[in-house]
């Protein structure tokens, strides 16, 4: 996955890991040529006058996904789609805040005596309570046994690095081996904590769907006790998730083979509109008796993105190790951000523990899954009533906020270009992006895409 060539740093601290980390990152770009760079730096005392010391430094690049919502914003045309940011978009196109989630909000501002003290490191104790729950199920033995660790964290992203940093310094086994394609984050996620990053077969591009046979060759073949990375259900970008069947035989591979796995779940009832039904895939592993981690966020499923409010649960085999790994945790997360933020967490809380508020958490919840269900069907019968060459049928059969067109980044860009529509250039498009209206206009950009270049 690397390049041949010797990392500098040679220690093998959590630390210099880090470092070793950046290195091989700046080898893939602008490497030899921005260390160089860097080396011959001016410092404050011998610049010229009016010179920044900062002179050296190269402009990075876009990040691929959010770059696309900045090319978007740019362009003038009145008939113009985003389809590559991830986040829920209304029929009209426009954000959603949750009815639920704004009574929420409106009780905590009335509740005069709630203050703005720090919150204690590992977050809001109700609502690592609670989410332990929400992903694990009520009933889960673990937590009846108190095997469970749970700390809020920032969003999903945030709740991988605490988990990736952790497993850096404490887990003997420091490769983690993660599906392709995955979410353009989980690489740099994982890299930066000091964890050598390498990939495992997952999606099969002649199907569109699951390369099972591929997936469980590359987990058969890694290293004992090596960490896997899982997506609870929804897979980012593919839509693509294995059959509960599937699920177990994976689950009897890896515990087989001691591989140690940490889910991703970041679209919980938001895949198939039930809280219980998508996080069947974490549970099984929980249930029988043995260890994985497990980052939630709250992004998707209850529309705080802007909140950042997530959480990461290591689930051991005793209540001792559970105490000693949140003590550990705790060293983590400290000299990171000291402790997270209040208002999303209370928020959660307060919906999750109130049973009218819970319950109306999940008809708005499935009314959002159900949305996008109903755009996967409209864009299949829209590409089948234009005849438009191949077989679509991939986009009713994916899940979740995402679909993985089949589309090549040339197709891609003569859409952006000719239609106005912007995705990644891998061909994912985001399904809480479109509309009734806008489904038409995507259609045809498809099949003249497709035609152009058949």
């Amino acid at each position: 996955m690397h390049s041949g060539k010797t990392s500098p740093f040679s220690s093998f601290s959590p630390a210099d890991r880090r470092l070793s980390a950046l290195y091989r990152h700046l080898e893939g770009s602008s490497s030899i040529a921005a260390m160089d760079s860097i080396a011959a730096a001016p410092t404050s005392a011998s610049s010229a006058a009016g010179a920044s010391v900062f002179d050296h430094v190269v402009r990075g690049p876009e990040d691929p996904i959010l770059g696309v919502t900045v090319a978007y914003n740019k362009d003038q045309s009145p008939v113009k789609l985003n389809l590559g940011v991830g986040a829920y978009r209304t029929e009209e196109g426009k954000p959603l805040v949750l009815n639920v989630v704004r009574r929420a909000e409106q009780m905590l501002v009335n509740d005069n005596s709630r203050v703005k003290e720090y919150l204690p490191i590992v977050g809001l104790a109700d609502f690592n309570k609670l989410s332990a729950k929400l992903i694990l199920g009520a009933d889960s033995p673990a937590i009846q046994e108190n095997r469970v660790t749970t700390v809020q964290c920032l969003s999903g992203t945030g709740s991988l690095r605490v988990g990736a940093e952790f497993l850096a310094r404490h887990y003997h086994e420091h490769t983690i081996y993660i599906p392709q394609p995955t979410w353009g984050n989980h690489p740099k996620v994982f890299g930066f904590a000091g964890l050598s990053v390498k990939s495992y077969r997952y999606y099969d591009p002649a199907t569109r769907g699951l390369d099972f046979q591929g997936l469980l060759e590359d987990l058969g073949s890694a290293p004992s006790g090596a960490i896997v990375l899982l997506h609870a259900c929804a897979h980012n970008p593919t839509g693509v998730d294995p059959t509960p069947q599937q699920w177990e035989q994976i689950r009897q591979l890896m515990r087989s083979k001691a591989l140690l796995p940490f889910f991703d779940s970041a679209y919980q009832g938001f895949a198939s509109g039930n809280l219980d039904a998508d996080a069947q895939s974490v549970r099984i592993f929980v249930n029988d008796g043995g260890e994985c981690l497990v980052a939630q966020s709250y992004a998707k499923n209850l529309g705080l993105y802007g909140e950042r409010v997530g959480a990461l649960s290591i689930v051991c085999r005793t209540a001792d190790v559970a105490g000693r790994v949140e003590s550990q945790l705790k060293l983590v997360i400290r000299p990171m951000y000291s402790n997270p933020p209040l208002h999303g967490a209370s928020i959660v809380a307060t919906i999750l523990k109130d049973r009218n508020m819970f319950q109306e958490w999940t008809i708005e919840l499935k009314a959002m899954a159900d949305r996008i269900i109903t755009m996967r069907q409209k864009l299949f019968d829209a590409l089948c009533s234009r005849g438009t060459p191949g077989d679509w049928s991939h986009i009713i059969k994916q899940i979740g906020m995402f679909t993985f067109t089949g589309l090549n980044s040339e197709q891609v860009a003569f859409m952006t270009k000719e239609y106005h529509i912007y995705m990644t250039s891998d061909g994912r498009i985001s399904m809480a992006g479109l509309s009734s209206k806008t489904v038409p206009h995507l259609a045809d950009a498809i099949h003249a895409a497709v035609k152009r270049a058949a």
